[in-house]
């Protein structure tokens, strides 16, 4: 069985009539997953609840954002709603959603480690934007960040890998765990494009980040090497006990917010090389606004992991 997390609750965090980042992909991508020949092979869970680990999520937000960051969503959301920043939108309800969305990302940790198996944290809102003092691009909590670093508690645990495959580089997700030489970082994405970081020329504190800017409209020709030129030598070398993989689905040819040529099932074949290096594989959803090629991503990664 492979594990999917998810809840309803996701659903909650609104964005406003428009906004690409919209419940809808959430629900796209489950209609999908319960509409494949496979789905008996999926084991839905609820992500812990967050008043059962209130104390513990606070603490791990604390070690990676700042106290005025986290009081600053909690205080828009409490007024009812309003902006982290022009592209970021808040509801009555994100402040709670988001934590149960960390709270996700920590199970996906959990049972991946528990049963040695890939598993899928199917939570927004997505986090590798979110920096240690500020949300934005539609991200608030650095999930994957926090997610390393609970991960490293862990017994037998001693480096985590985190392979971001979104359109956009994960500027909060770096800028968190560069200087930590147990974590290291990786992420391909398209530039120039938003938010205009990631040059190939950081390399973080301890040699422990690889970017590999991708030029407009290139397709798995190009993404193909930059795989098994750099990606797969760099991670086979840092030799993770766990890898977390921030997967935003954005660089398909038919979404909106960018200029990349990938294919659904190109997801397939990044999950295959990911496959090679460790079964132990956390995948947590990111971007990814076209509707159906979201949808059939996510079935193309989780279909290679059965």
């Amino acid at each position: 069985m492979l594990t999917v997390i998810y809840s309803d609750e996701f659903l909650n965090h609104k964005t406003g009539l428009f906004h690409p980042e919209r419940p809808e992909r959430l629900t796209a991508i489950v209609n999908a997953l319960k509409s494949v020949p496979w789905t008996e092979q999926l084991r839905w869970e609820q992500p812990t609840p967050v008043a059962d680990r209130l104390d513990s999520l606070i603490k791990l937000l604390e070690k990676v954002h700042t106290a005025a960051h986290i009081q600053q969503v909690k205080a828009i959301a409490d007024r009812g709603g309003g902006y982290l920043d022009g592209d970021t939108p808040m509801s009555a309800e994100s402040y709670d959603v988001a934590l149960l969305a960390v709270s996700g990302w920590l199970d996906g940790v959990d049972r991946v480690l528990d049963t040695g198996r890939p598993a899928f944290v199917l939570a927004r809102p997505p986090g590798h934007h979110a920096e240690r003092d500020r949300g934005m691009g539609f991200c608030l909590f650095s999930n994957a960040a926090i997610a390393a670093y609970y991960a490293l508690k862990k017994p037998g645990i001693k480096k985590v890998a985190i392979l971001d495959w979104d359109v956009h580089h994960g500027n909060g997700t770096q800028d968190l765990v560069e200087n930590n030489a147990q974590i290291a970082y990786c992420s391909l994405h398209q530039s120039p494009c938003y938010p205009g970081t990631g040059y190939g020329d950081e390399f973080g504190s301890h040699n422990n980040v690889l970017n590999i800017p991708m030029s407009p409209g290139s397709t798995m020709g190009l993404y193909k090497p930059a795989f098994e030129g750099y990606i797969m030598p760099f991670l086979q070398q840092f030799q993770p006990d766990l890898l977390i993989v921030s997967a935003g689905y954005d660089a398909n040819a038919d979404d909106p917010l960018a200029s990349i040529a990938l294919q659904p099932e190109d997801y397939g074949v990044f999950t295959e090389y990911c496959l090679q290096l460790t079964s132990k594989i956390v995948f947590g959803l990111e971007g990814g606004y076209d509707l159906p090629s979201l949808s059939q991503s996510v079935v193309a990664t989780l279909e290679k992991c059965l």
